[in-house]
């Protein structure tokens, strides 16, 4: 079977990092950890390379899609020369010791039976925002494929490698999931989702929380409207316009 890589997009996580890039890499099948430091401010880096991780660093923050592609990129320098590339596993840093229990995410990928899984949590945990983020991102996907995802912003991902290129460019930010769901099911690729026991750090009730959720929401609506039939219409007849 062919081997995954693990990437891990990380901003300001020096305190799980070392934990969850240990715990990535006793699962089976993954013989290599890239974490991507996206403009952290802390020692994420320095963490995760004593870890056993190889380390990317943006200079500056520019976003979850954009810490995926780097991941992805950096992977495949890694792959050449190789009869097969990885698979690639998107795993969220804040996972700590759970991530060991990410396992059942990479069977079906690895068996052939799925070009990208989904997590669902079988823990109890707030995935990243309020109900009303999580609905138009379900929506969103529901109206665009016709099929009804449980937790559509979940970030823990296993696909291969013709499916994520199949993918790109990947949609900004926080988008990157809702888009990621998407657009693979519209060119055909087998998307299923596995219940798996993980768990990173619920999202508080602070400013900071309220701002991310706000980010969230505007990311999630970008990539819905880019992939609604009249809004792209629009756009395209808007473009059309400008270059006469």
């Amino acid at each position: 079977m062919q081997e995954v890589a693990v990437i891990i997009p990380a901003k300001d996580e020096a305190d799980r990092i070392a934990a969850t890039v240990k715990a990535a890499l006793e699962l089976p099948g993954a013989d290599l950890v890239v974490v991507v430091d996206d403009g952290s401010a802390d020692g994420t880096g320095r963490v995760a390379r004593d870890a056993g991780a190889r380390v990317v660093r943006h200079s500056r923050n520019r976003g979850k899609g954009a810490a995926m592609e780097t991941g992805a990129e950096a992977v495949a320098l890694l792959d050449e020369g190789r009869d097969e590339p990885r698979h690639l596993l998107f795993l969220d840093a804040d996972l700590a010791e759970t991530a060991r229990e990410a396992a059942p995410l990479v069977e079906p990928v690895r068996a052939g039976t799925a070009d990208m899984t989904i997590a669902v949590f079988s823990t109890t945990v707030k995935l990243g925002g309020h109900g009303f983020v999580v609905r138009l991102s379900r929506d969103g996907i529901e109206r665009a494929t016709g099929w009804t995802s449980t937790q559509p912003l979940n970030g823990q991902r296993c696909l291969t490698r013709a499916a994520f290129e199949a993918a790109r460019p990947l949609a900004a930010g926080f988008g990157v999931e809702t888009a990621l769901t998407i657009d693979l099911l519209r060119q055909g690729f087998r998307v299923t989702e596995v219940e798996v026991p993980l768990a990173h750090r619920a999202t508080g009730t602070d400013w900071h929380a309220q701002v991310h959720r706000a980010r969230q929401f505007r990311d999630v609506a970008r990539a819905l409207a880019t992939r609604e039939p009249v809004v792209v219409e629009q756009l395209a007849r808007l473009r059309g316009g400008r270059s006469r």
